[in-house]
């Protein structure tokens, strides 16, 4: 896959040397709190997650999570991208970032680049986006970007209802 870049990002896919930020993003207590427990304890979990999460759903559909650093800098702050969710009808569009990347406009940035890479390069006609019921940083972020809100979603049977939003490639567009 290619490299997304945007006027100060840089989007790429997640490699085995992203365990220590895998790591540290995903024991972040907002991860935690608004995605959920991954298993992951330590840098091999990380690695782990890493192979069968972002790497294999690339494999398989061509799209995956990516990190998300500046042009000019090494330091990841987060990670953006497209999930293809067994459950789901339409690809959904993930974000987090961690607390040092937060507040500057960089998951707006980044997601408006995923967006648009998913309509013009993947040619989908609709995407999703999920998120915790009290997810307001999140629910804001897809509003702002044209998602809208057309119901709940589970995600599994033993798991908490989610906000289901939708933007298709006619509002983005306009």
């Amino acid at each position: 896959m290619q490299d997304i870049t945007t006027a100060r990002l840089k989007l790429r896919p997640l490699v085995l040397d992203d365990a220590p930020f895998i790591y540290e993003l995903v024991t972040d207590p907002d991860w935690l709190t608004y995605i959920g427990d991954k298993g992951v304890k330590n840098i091999e979990d990380a690695k782990n997650y890493i192979i069968n999460g972002p790497q294999a759903m690339y494999k398989q559909h061509g799209f995956s999570l990516l990190v998300v650093k500046t042009r000019d800098e090494a330091t990841p702050l987060g990670m953006c991208g497209l999930l293809q969710r067994d459950n789901l009808d339409m690809p959904d569009i993930g974000f987090a970032f961690l607390p040092i990347a937060r507040g500057k406009a960089y998951a707006v940035e980044a997601a408006q680049a995923v967006i648009e890479h998913a309509f013009n390069h993947h040619q989908l006609e609709r995407l999703a986006g999920l998120t915790a019921m009290h997810n307001q940083a999140s629910i804001k972020l897809l509003q702002k970007l044209g998602f809208v809100l057309v119901g709940t979603h589970l995600m599994n049977p033993d798991g908490p209802v989610s906000n289901l939003f939708e933007l298709t490639k006619t509002a983005w567009a306009k």
